[in-house]
């Protein structure tokens, strides 16, 4: 029992923070540390998440892009030293924990549907809660009375002259 707790310890010690905000689907870009002689220098790989695999420390994910009609795919740990940061650029709307049929499309097909965030549904004087609270037929009325409004007061100038 002291031996898996030592090594909780340990590998609660290797895990970095802030590393497992993405998911599949999503097309992120991992920012690597490369050491060429003294110079260290940082690389962007850019592509979409198609597997997680692993938990705590031992966590790693594959990432996939295309490279001149070519596939390549890395697999990264996620907690790796060699990882200066990972930012999330799109959120694709999927339904698989694995998108290994990717690997068998080129081009415009390996595109995903991008996800619909709360941002999308939120006016410009409205705060994401109270839109968050606002039930979505109420959101659509509202959306189909403002261009009627809008046509109306357009109108009313033109009669004018």
């Amino acid at each position: 029992m002291a031996v898996k707790n030592l090594m909780d310890v340990v590998e609660k010690t290797q895990m970095k923070e802030g590393r497992g905000n993405f998911r599949v689907g999503d097309t992120v870009e991992v920012h690597l540390k490369i050491v060429e002689g003294e110079k260290e220098r940082i690389q962007v790989f850019t592509g979409i998440v198609i597997g997680r695999k692993g938990l705590g420390a031992n966590a790693a994910f594959t990432v996939r892009r295309l490279v001149g009609n070519e596939g390549v795919e890395r697999v990264f740990p996620v907690h790796s030293p060699s990882i200066d940061k990972i930012e999330v650029k799109k959120s694709g709307k999927i339904r698989r924990a694995k998108l290994y049929f990717l690997r068998d499309r080129v081009g415009k097909a390996t595109r995903l549907a991008e996800k619909r965030g709360l941002g999308d549904l939120v006016k410009k004087d409205e705060t994401p809660e109270a839109a968050a609270v606002k039930p979505r037929q109420q959101q659509k009325a509202e959306e189909k009375a403002e261009p009627k409004e809008a046509k109306k007061e357009e109108k009313a100038p033109e009669a004018k002259k």
